[in-house]
């Protein structure tokens, strides 16, 4: 039900944090807490051995993560050009757009019927790979006029990133009965968690809300589904089938925007988290209508002619 419904309760969260923000935006402190829990869950589902099988899928997975790291970063810096996003604004969508694909593009490939292995292995991969590439795609795109501290965030990465899926994937090679007993539980704890994050961000930005600008909305929406359009178009192009190409389109436009608002949070300016936060509504719901699309789809390609 949770997960089902997950394109729900995202725009749900979003009012509950705009409707109670002195209550929520004092759990500002726990914003890395908890998206350190996020990926540990998603560490906890992997294992030494998914790295090895990735063997058979590698040129989708190179193909995804090239498209993800060009086309996203791109595509953010034209939107803000496009619609005149200040300073604040401009840098909390570039840094979507630099950050890995989101745990909760899992859920959507998984609904779409696509390719959950690749799925779950692009996310895992991107998320490493963004410990590099997030702090070095922000200062070749903002240039030298926004100050970007890329080796704390680099430093920051691998603390909120890198070790707890190091962590999760140590303790599933290890202890992997018991944590197979738990893993049903992995992915809604997850899910409740982006959430929360998600609402204790839209709380911090409830000032702002009042005055919010049609710019940077549709910034957001266009990015998402620009992002998702032309990951398709580009696997597609490249000669994958119907179920790499949704699967690459997905991890492509669904970007890991509680972590780039959290990013913003620490070393920005809660301006600069509001792009993560529109970000984390838009491609919870426009995920999950390209999922019922692919399904429409599959359904028409089975009838018999």
């Amino acid at each position: 039900m949770l997960l089902k419904y997950f394109p729900l309760w995202a725009p749900l969260a979003a009012l509950a944090g705009f409707l109670a923000p002195e209550t929520l935006a004092g759990l500002k402190a726990t914003i890395i807490p908890l998206l350190t829990l996020v990926m540990l869950c998603m560490g906890m589902t992997l294992r030494p051995a998914d790295f090895i099988a990735i063997k058979q899928y590698r040129y989708a997975l190179i193909a995804g993560l090239l498209l993800q790291f060009s086309v996203m970063p791109l595509l953010a810096l034209a939107c803000a050009k496009i619609f005149l996003l200040d300073q604040d604004l401009s840098l909390g969508l570039l840094l979507v757009g630099s950050v890995a694909g989101g745990t909760a593009s899992n859920v959507m490939t998984y609904l779409a019927k696509g390719h959950v292995a690749l799925s779950v292995s692009m996310t895992a991969f991107s998320t490493l790979l963004s410990v590099v590439l997030t702090p070095l795609l922000l200062t070749l795109l903002t240039g030298s006029h926004i100050d970007i501290p890329a080796l704390d965030i680099l430093l920051s990465l691998v603390k909120i990133i890198l070790m707890p899926i190091a962590l999760g994937v140590a303790l599933n090679y290890f202890f992997h009965s018991a944590i197979k007993t738990i893993e049903p539980a992995l992915a809604p704890i997850a899910v409740l968690t982006i959430l929360l994050i998600i609402s204790i961000v839209v709380a911090l930005n409830q000032p702002h809300l009042y005055t919010l600008s049609l710019g940077i909305v549709f910034a957001t929406l266009l990015h998402n589904v620009v992002g998702l359009t032309l990951g398709y178009i580009g696997a597609y192009s490249l000669g994958f089938n119907s179920k790499i190409c949704r699967t690459i389109a997905i991890e492509v436009g669904m970007q890991n925007s509680g972590l780039a608002t959290a990013l913003a949070l620490k070393f920005f300016s809660q301006a600069a988290a509001l792009p993560g936060a529109l970000f984390s509504i838009w491609i919870n719901m426009t995920g999950a209508i390209f999922a019922a699309l692919c399904i429409q789809y599959d359904k028409r390609q089975s009838r018999p002619s």
